[in-house]
């Protein structure tokens, strides 16, 4: 019998160069103008690789450093945009997702939490300092030397994936992401603010830093006559938005379909920012087990499909993607459930804050965990990444929204349930057990400067 052909590789990378070397161009903003690199049919079988979501500034070393100092300006890096020629504006574009792994000889990956100074992220009043956990694959296992006495299956899956906006669209997404962003520091501010530290509250258009595929690099290489106005217009990729973009969903693996709406003609489809695996909410914010990988993909055009999706908002464009999960992920059948309600940690209530709430669930789950011998900052690095299971349990019961956060027991090496015993006994006595070792690497530098991306970086 005959085997069936390896997927044509439409898309290749190499981890070991920098973006700008790759063969085929990368890109890190969304334009309608950033030229497809690759064309492909309808029904055909292809294989893209991706590079890691930095473009290779985090090392798999003992240090945060690189962490802390890690240039946003530069990312996401994307693999695309691919040509359909069938793809029309109004059409919906069925993505199945065949296959996904690590690229071969780069099988590793890293979790972070970033530095208030840079970015921070969804626990940052907490957790200011940057951290990171390298990790080891073992087929569908991970394991790291940060985090001792766990282990667990991923789901692999590309944390972004998206069609290219119109220049309609565009204008949308940059309109009220900059009105949002006008109002820091005001009191008009969103009243999240207090309580959840990442700034700035919305990207905005930015050439430092941006890639635009054959366009090119804003510091390395050759640039097209059109690179300054379309970088100067081009979308973050940070975010989710109506085009799918950086939505983080974790199921999103082997055997899954995205039905994705169609801006452009051609579609114009990319993808990058690949997981071995992640928690629900990603809560360190480089927060996945981020890795470079490759996906093995089959679309299909649905003529007029964009109909399909509710228009709820001011534009026909107001539309988001339909994503159909496969039946692929570790089967947990035993997990630990932490509650979290929207009351913040000075006492005072919230009204139906379910985001308060999820951050109350991840906070209650740190703090007990950490009683068995973890750092605060371990648990916080593994919840980000781990297979957990985010949930909005209550969103009516005024004034209390009620989150939940699930943690499956068998990624531990012991039982972390309550009972009677050693870590018992400790907080009894107003101790604490042992340590686990070895700790999470820390960042050792204290300058909050940009490391420029260099050929050293693995």
């Amino acid at each position: 019998l005959a085997h069936p052909a390896m997927p044509r590789t439409l898309i290749s990378v190499d981890p070991k160069l920098l973006p700008w070397e790759q063969e085929t161009p990368v890109h890190n903003r969304w334009h309608p103008d950033i030229p497809p690199v690759a064309t492909v049919e309808e029904g055909e079988v292809f294989r893209v690789e991706t590079i890691d979501w930095t473009g290779g500034q985090i090392k798999n070393d003992d240090s945060a450093d690189d962490v802390k100092n890690v240039d946003l300006t530069q990312v996401h890096y994307l693999s695309g945009p691919i040509a359909v020629p069938t793809a029309e504006p109004g059409d919906l574009l069925k993505v199945e997702i065949l296959d996904v792994g690590p690229l071969a000889g780069d099988e590793w990956g890293f979790t972070g939490t970033f530095s208030k100074d840079n970015g921070g992220g969804f626990l940052t009043d907490h957790y200011p300092e940057a951290t990171k956990a390298c990790w080891d694959f073992e087929g569908i296992y991970a394991k790291s030397r940060h985090i001792p006495c766990v282990r667990f299956a991923g789901i692999i899956h590309p944390g972004l994936i998206g069609t290219a906006p119109s220049a309609e669209l565009l204008e949308m997404w940059n309109t009220r992401e900059a009105e949002l962003q006008a109002k820091v520091d005001t009191p008009d501010a969103p009243t999240l603010c207090a309580h959840c530290h990442t700034r700035p509250l919305a990207t905005w258009p930015n050439e430092t830093g941006a890639m635009l595929g054959k366009l090119g690099h804003f510091k390395h290489g050759c640039k097209s006559v059109d690179f300054y106005k379309v970088a100067s217009e081009a979308a973050r990729t940070v975010p989710g938005r109506e085009n799918g973009g950086n939505c983080d969903i974790k199921n999103l693996s082997r055997g899954c379909s995205l039905y994705l709406p169609v801006f452009v003609p051609g579609a114009n489809l990319s993808m990058g920012d690949m997981h071995f695996s992640q928690g629900d909410g990603e809560v360190s914010f480089c927060g996945a087990i981020e890795m470079s990988g490759f996906l093995d993909l089959k679309l299909t055009v649905i003529k007029g499909g964009m109909k399909l999706l509710p228009a709820v908002g001011p534009s026909p464009l107001s539309v988001n993607p339909i994503f159909e999960i496969g039946p692929m992920e570790p089967r947990y059948s035993e997990w630990i459930v932490f509650e979290g309600v929207s009351v913040d940690e000075q006492g005072k209530q919230h009204f139906l804050d379910a985001t308060l709430a999820y951050k109350r669930a991840c906070l209650n789950c740190i703090k007990y965990l950490a009683q068995f011998g973890w750092t605060e900052e371990q648990i916080v690095l593994l919840l980000s990444c781990c297979p957990c299971e985010g949930r909005i349990s209550g969103i009516v019961d005024v004034p209390n929204a009620v989150a939940t956060l699930a943690v499956p027991t068998a990624i531990f090496d012991f039982d972390v349930r309550p009972k009677a015993g050693d870590v018992l006994a400790a907080l009894i006595a107003g101790v604490s057990v042992k340590k686990l070792q070895p700790d999470c690497a820390h960042a050792i530098t204290r300058e909050g400067r940009s490391r420029e991306i260099t050929r050293d970086h693995r």
